[in-house]
């Protein structure tokens, strides 16, 4: 069979039969790139890049004039929305993402403001129409955000943690009130997401960093289960009933069988989840996207490839993967790896007809 470049990614993400395996990388527009650099040296800080249509858009389409993807995504940050709702985000070199004012009591919950995506979020509107238009039918464009949790985590921490002791603090001391921050989160989401299909994006995407911190009960009822009020949301807008929703839970491996009850189309997996083995317990209903640990890029090609072609083998004849990282990419990763592996995920079917005749 025959599939149009323009269609391969959005027929995979429902399961759909198609000619090659699709490509993409989260954070394939980013330091890794000397023109992303370049851009980046347009402005004084990473928030100006986000806040930066033009910039946005051009530095979304950088990485597909370099390598024969099969989507664009978005470029921008999944803490606008909490920048939106009041708190004052930064970005300090050396540290990251950084909230002036975290959340650490009830009134600051009351305080925080709930976005009106075409005012406060206008820029990532606007970004999202441009590169629908730069892109022409190209390759779809995948909107995103960060799940309630996520997004919890950095608003209580302040800045990244490596235990996050408020945020978990705050769910074992007073669950009520953390789940009033989720509860804002998801009808902010909600609003976001419906805001980004509105304005062209053809795919959505909820990004779970830090639900693998959880333990099994918690992960259920503050990770997953705003995560589903999200994507029932979205089933029950015009905007965003259509389109693919790809959630990706980072060290959500042991609680498959219950991710597959979110609502989404698709599955992001880590690279500590065996393909064949997940798709397994999600069913044949649901596609998978990776899982390529973001480590092998920095590996010998010969070494490379083998670890790619293991993934694609492993994933076997079922149709509806998408071939991605367990993670982002990482600033240091060779471009020529890059390369080869976008090569060696297309030029897959032409030495192992995987998906048959249709």
């Amino acid at each position: 069979m025959s599939t149009a470049k323009s269609e391969r990614f959005l027929r995979a993400c429902r399961g759909q039969p198609v000619d090659r395996t699709p490509v993409w990388l989260m954070r394939q527009a980013g330091r890794y790139l000397p023109e992303y650099r370049a851009t980046r040296a347009q402005v004084p800080g990473f928030l100006d890049l986000c806040q930066n249509p033009e910039l946005a858009c051009e530095v979304t389409l950088q990485p597909l004039r370099r390598f024969d993807l099969d989507a664009a995504i978005l470029f921008s940050d999944i803490l606008t929305v909490p920048h939106a709702m009041g708190l004052e985000l930064s970005f300090v070199d050396g540290e990251g993402p950084v909230f002036a004012n975290p959340v650490r009591t009830t009134q600051d919950i009351q305080r925080l403001h709930q976005p009106d995506p075409e005012q406060e979020l206008r820029y990532v509107m606007d970004a999202v129409r441009l590169i629908r238009h730069e892109l022409a039918g190209r390759v779809p464009l995948i909107g995103f955000a960060g799940s309630p949790w996520t997004l919890a985590c950095y608003m209580i921490e302040g800045r990244g943690s490596r235990d996050f002791q408020h945020a978990k603090t705050w769910l074992y001391s007073d669950p009520e009130s953390l789940q009033q921050l989720l509860d804002r989160l998801v009808a902010a989401l909600i609003g976001y997401l419906r805001a980004q299909a509105a304005a062209g994006a053809q795919a959505l995407m909820l990004f779970d960093t830090w639900g693998g911190v959880l333990s099994t009960p918690a992960y259920r009822h503050f990770s997953l289960a705003p995560m589903q009020r999200v994507i029932a949301g979205l089933r029950a807008s015009a905007e965003a009933a259509p389109l693919p929703i790809i959630l990706f839970s980072k060290g959500s491996g042991n609680w498959l069988e219950a991710v597959a009850q979110s609502g989404a189309d698709v599955v992001g997996l880590d690279w500590n989840t065996e393909i064949d083995q997940a798709r397994e317990r999600l069913g044949a209903k649901i596609s998978v996207q990776g899982n390529l640990d973001p480590m092998a890029l920095y590996g010998h090609p010969t070494l490379l490839r083998a670890e790619i072609e293991r993934i694609l083998t492993a994933n076997g004849s079922r149709p509806g993967h998408i071939f991605n990282l367990g993670h982002g990419i990482t600033p240091q990763t060779p471009i020529s790896n890059v390369e080869i592996l976008v090569e060696t995920v297309h030029a897959w079917k032409n030495s192992h007809n995987e998906y048959g005749e249709y």
